[in-house]
């Protein structure tokens, strides 16, 4: 074997030993992090404002109702802007996630391996993911946890929620038409972005830290957030 060659397979594997490294402390982290809970905060005040945390296997949303005394969320992500147009939905899933992502690929087959690369290392934009719901499709179970916050709870979660919108000019949330995976959701352009420590699960753990309720330390992944409401 030539000392070219053997440097090279040299520097290959020393490589391929960082990476897996890389990836091992990565997971172990998120292993041990998610199972590390921040305890619900203590209030007097009732608790009467439904929400459900909702995943999809892999993604969390945060999942509202349309209209409280608190807010009315249609007036801010019309129902208009879904293909359905349909107001006989009362609930709102709300999440937060890489753009490429969301709007590139509807399956795990159509990643490329440029959206990975970009959404994990701080290189591409962000947008928010809206889907209108009835209650009936809101059936609890392992991915699909029910919660209720106090008055004081929602409006911080709603400032929140705010936050993480991208307004226009004219003070409005920025949709983006001609997105959609169906009849009731819809894309519009977010704030922050999306990498390998602040992902579209980490958006939702912080969400529920935000209104006092139970939560991972850090997580990246949905498994960390339904954990802690085994």
């Amino acid at each position: 074997m030539s000392p070219l060659l053997r440097k090279s397979l040299k520097i290959t594997a020393c490589t391929l030993g960082a990476l897996v490294g890389a990836v091992g402390v990565y997971l172990g982290s998120a292993y041990v992090l998610s199972r590390i809970p921040v305890a619900k905060q203590p209030t007097a005040e009732p608790a009467t404002i439904p929400l459900f945390i909702y995943s999809n296997g892999v993604h969390t949303d945060l999942v509202l109702p349309v209209r409280t005394r608190f807010i009315d969320w249609s007036q801010q992500l019309p129902y208009g802007n879904t293909q359905a147009a349909d107001t006989t939905y009362h609930y709102i899933g709300i999440g937060w996630g890489d753009k490429g992502f969301y709007l590139d690929t509807p399956t795990w087959a159509q990643l490329k391996a440029s959206t990975a690369i970009k959404a994990g290392f701080w290189l591409s934009t962000s947008a928010m993911h809206t889907t209108f719901y009835r209650e009936a499709d809101l059936q609890l179970g392992p991915e699909c946890v029910a919660l209720h916050l106090t008055p004081t709870q929602y409006q911080q979660l709603i400032a929140y929620i705010q936050k993480s919108f991208r307004r226009d000019a004219a003070g409005q949330f920025t949709w983006l038409p001609g997105h959609s995976y169906a009849a009731h959701d819809a894309f519009y352009e977010a704030n922050n972005r999306y990498s390998i420590l602040n992902t579209c699960n980490t958006w939702t753990n912080n969400g529920l830290k935000m209104s006092g309720q139970k939560a991972s330390l850090w997580t990246p992944f949905d498994t960390g957030i339904l954990y802690q409401y085994r």
